[in-house]
């Protein structure tokens, strides 16, 4: 939930990095004098234990003096180079890749890589400390989650409410309420990956207050929830004990989820950046509140509560195609610029938060936003709401109302259809590079190089396979 505001022996250093039996040319040689310099620069002391030591992996043309203007970058910086090697490139037949070990600080480091660039095309930066902050830092790159359990560095970083209530906040004055807003705030903070979500024993006053937008809104859902919610609803009804007068368990809801679309569920205090937010939904996690409204208000609520995860978002994140959908908003944040992660977070605004879709010829809410507040979904759907098409280019542009219904509201023709679009918007909004999720590590991999991407089409081959595999056994059973 987001604001919705806006190897073996080297010759020096101990480390060969090319896992190759072709010999390293290029003038480069472990006899040569330049190598006496290389061990008094290291003085004896393994590369891995230098602070501030990165490896710079870099391609040079085919040309007379282009490793010597390189080199001199690295002098006009004060970088001490603690190993060099050489070989011809494996990504293209007439460049060479030149891998260096320096020893240097941050700062220098990042000036340096910005002057390679104009002489070089860098391949890899590598701190030996293997920190990937300073490594998309010096590519330009906003930090981002690579496996699941990144989540840890960014979950905590709450923003808005979590145990602490602005002055017109319904809930403000009351300090029992404020107490126990720290409770969950204190549960969700001391979560790590991998841990069971605490059970909750809820109050009387939070079930009555859960009871009450429950019935409520259950009024509205069979003339204006989509079809897909209204088919999972009963299911979180069987399987999670939904119901009036008892409010759902997150580790019920996340094991739920998880057999029917690979969401999991991850307890969060408050509000988070759009950024990490929408990290989560990359790797199938959704942030989700624990606490429950003020009572003095059932229904209305100034931030996203647990009333508005489970009965909002829980039941058509059920549904594999729309939990795929959420997935490929968080994916396109991955890396991307700050602008770019705040058009993705108003396009998730309006379709995730607040979308509409046609279905059997009439609109129909899948937005959690609406599907939370029986206020909204009754105007929304009352015939005097401004919708216009599901657009990104123009959606993304959109302002977002928080404390009024919305100026207007976006219709998709199906997830499908919003999910292709979404996509192909993604693709202009500038990220250098491209991610591809690992359901099997539940890590991202970055396709950056032929190497990544070669991975990733023999993968894509070995599905094909499958599916061809399946055809040819259908066609034969019908033959038959």
């Amino acid at each position: 939930m987001y604001p919705k505001k806006s190897g073996g022996e080297g010759t020096c250093g101990g480390r060969r990095p090319f896992d190759s039996e072709e010999p390293f040319d290029n003038g480069i040689s472990s006899k040569t004098e330049d190598n006496k310099d290389c061990r008094n620069l290291s003085a004896g002391i393994p590369t891995s234990s230098l602070k501030g030591s990165a490896t710079i992996i870099f391609t040079l043309k085919n040309e007379v003096g282009g490793l010597v203007e390189a080199l001199k970058l690295f002098q006009e910086k004060h970088v001490n180079l603690v190993h060099i090697e050489s070989r011809k490139s494996k990504r293209s037949n007439s460049d060479y890749e030149i891998f260096v070990d320096c020893d240097t600080d941050r700062q220098r480091l990042k000036e340096l890589t910005q002057l390679l660039r104009s002489h070089t095309d860098i391949v890899d930066i590598t701190p030996v400390d293997g920190s990937t902050q300073l490594h998309d830092d010096l590519f330009g790159v906003p930090w981002f989650p690579k496996k699941i359990s990144d989540l840890d560095l960014s979950a905590n970083k709450v923003l808005m409410y979590g145990s602490e209530l602005d002055a017109d906040h319904p809930g403000f004055r009351d300090p029992i309420y404020r107490k126990r807003r720290k409770y969950f705030a204190d549960l969700a903070m001391n979560y790590k990956h991998g841990d069971p979500i605490p059970r909750v024993d809820y109050t009387a006053e939070e079930v009555r207050t859960w009871g009450t937008v429950y019935r409520e809104l259950n009024k509205l859902y069979p003339s204006h929830a989509c079809k897909e919610y209204l088919k999972n609803l009963p299911l979180l009804t069987k399987n999670c004990n939904y119901s009036e007068d008892n409010i759902p368990q997150l580790e019920d809801v996340s094991g739920f989820l998880k057999e029917r679309s690979g969401f999991i569920i991850r307890p969060v205090a408050g509000y988070l950046s759009p950024r990490d937010f929408l990290a989560g939904l990359a790797f199938r996690v959704f942030h989700c509140t624990q606490y429950v409204r003020h009572s003095s208000e059932p229904l209305y609520t100034p931030e996203p509560d647990t009333c508005h995860e489970l009965l909002g978002h829980v039941p058509l994140l059920a549904e594999p195609s729309f939990a795929k959908f959420s997935q490929e908003i968080g994916l396109a944040s991955l890396g991307s610029s700050d602008d770019a992660v705040q058009k993705l977070a108003t396009c998730y605004f309006f379709t995730v938060e607040f979308g509409l879709c046609k279905q059997d010829g009439r609109l129909r809410a899948y937005g959690a936003g609406l599907l939370s507040s029986a206020a909204e979904l009754k105007h929304v759907l009352s015939g005097t709401a401004s919708t216009l098409p599901f657009e990104p280019a123009v959606t993304c542009n959109q302002e977002c109302m928080i404390t009024t219904f919305q100026q207007v509201y976006y219709v998709a023709e199906s997830f499908e259809e919003a999910k292709n679009k979404l996509r192909e918007f993604a693709k202009t909004l500038g990220r250098p590079f491209t991610v591809r999720y690992n359901p099997y590590t539940q890590s991202v991999d970055i396709l950056k190089d032929i190497n990544n991407i070669n991975v990733a089409v023999k993968d894509i081959q070995h599905e094909l396979d499958i599916v061809e595999d399946a055809l040819n056994r259908i066609s034969k059973h019908l033959r038959v």
